[in-house]
């Protein structure tokens, strides 16, 4: 299939990511300590640290998680053909996963390992104050590889979404790049979450590299565009993002100062959707993305899509967990039937007024 005519896509998103279940629950700074644990980012931990951790955490609830997965349930509660590429084990949480996800709607045919390390898991701790912090035992996800990628999903696709931490394993790594050529060849679009400032910098270089020649789509947040750059600042890494050796997207969350989107000359500044109370930021990010891929594959304009990544963040960060509840398709649409998207030609952040 040449890149100038590809054929229409049977799926609008695929994600390919790390396959873990999130264990969920309140927690004290002091439990963070005790774990060597950093609030608000991802510590990647053993077999024998995840057991410890999982003892010292009070009640719980289990489902399956993992950034990319989390993004393409999303998707597909907005009403997107979405799919997911990852390994789990034939285990008690490889049928938690597996069951959650094609609830969801999602895609996911992979079949689970016979044997090796366990389904990974993820113990999201949600301090007083909202902040996630996670410590992730990757498990059977460590042992992605190229040959779990199916080449006519990938080909089907109108989007391949990636997560940064499939840099962390080799063979993961390779997996990405092997699904990068396929989407590419097929005259697909690729799309790259940054996913943790501390991934971006144990990769800097490699996800630099990356997002320069072949990324189409980039998701990140304030702290992952300044690391990936080495920035002063937020402009900086905005000037960096905004041309590119291949014409590209960069959507940048600010938190509660909203989103930032750049492709060229056009830049779009949206507020933070308003939320009663913030209750847990986990997957906050994952669904922005969600709702931002699912207006764009739908033929939204760029602020638009922006304004959907709003309101898929704002309905998970109400509720502990990163899964929205509720109708979010409608919650999206009815909020983009008034939303009166403007973009902000060129400029400095600096000196752009919040739009929305």
């Amino acid at each position: 299939m040449s890149r100038g005519a590809p054929a229409p896509p049977a799926i609008d998103v695929l994600g390919i990511g790390n396959a873990i279940v999130d264990v969920l629950a309140h927690a004290d700074e002091g439990l963070l300590g005790d774990h060597g644990l950093v609030k608000g980012t991802m510590t990647l931990v053993d077999a024998s640290r995840a057991d410890a951790i999982y003892a010292a955490m009070g009640a719980a609830v289990e489902c399956s998680g993992g950034s990319s997965a989390n993004t393409m349930a999303g998707a597909a509660a907005l009403g997107a053909r979405a799919a997911f590429i990852g390994r789990v084990r034939n285990d008690q949480l490889g049928q938690v996963f597996g069951h959650d996800i094609r609830a969801s709607g999602v895609r996911f045919e992979a079949a689970p390992a016979p044997d090796g390390p366990a389904t990974g898991r993820c113990m999201v701790m949600v301090t007083p104050d909202a902040q996630r912090t996670m410590g992730t035992y990757l498990g059977a996800a460590t042992e992605l590889a190229p040959g779990d990628i199916d080449p006519a999903l990938v080909q089907a696709a109108a989007i391949t979404y990636v997560e940064a931490y499939l840099w962390d394993r080799p063979s993961a790594k390779d997996a990405v790049r092997r699904a990068i050529a396929l989407a590419h060849e097929a005259g697909r679009r690729v799309s790259l979450s940054l996913s943790d400032p501390f991934c971006v910098g144990r990769h800097r270089d490699e996800l630099r590299r990356l997002v320069e020649e072949d990324v189409d789509i980039l998701f990140a947040n304030e702290a992952e565009a300044i690391s990936l750059y080495e920035a002063a600042g937020l402009d900086e890494a905005i000037e960096r993002l905004r041309y590119g050796a291949r014409p590209r997207i960069a959507a940048l969350t600010r938190s509660e100062r909203g989103s930032v989107v750049v492709s060229g000359d056009e830049t779009h500044v949206v507020a933070a959707e308003p939320v009663a109370a913030v209750v847990d930021t986990t997957g906050a990010g994952d669904l922005y993305a969600a709702g931002f891929l699912w207006a764009l594959t739908s033929g939204l304009d760029l602020a638009s899509c922006a304004v959907a990544g709003s309101v898929a963040a704002a309905a998970v960060i109400g509720r502990l967990g990163a899964r929205p509840d509720g109708d979010l398709a409608a919650r999206v649409r009815g909020r983009l039937a008034v939303a009166e998207p403007h973009p902000t030609p060129g400029g400095r952040l600096s000196s752009m007024a919040e739009g929305h």
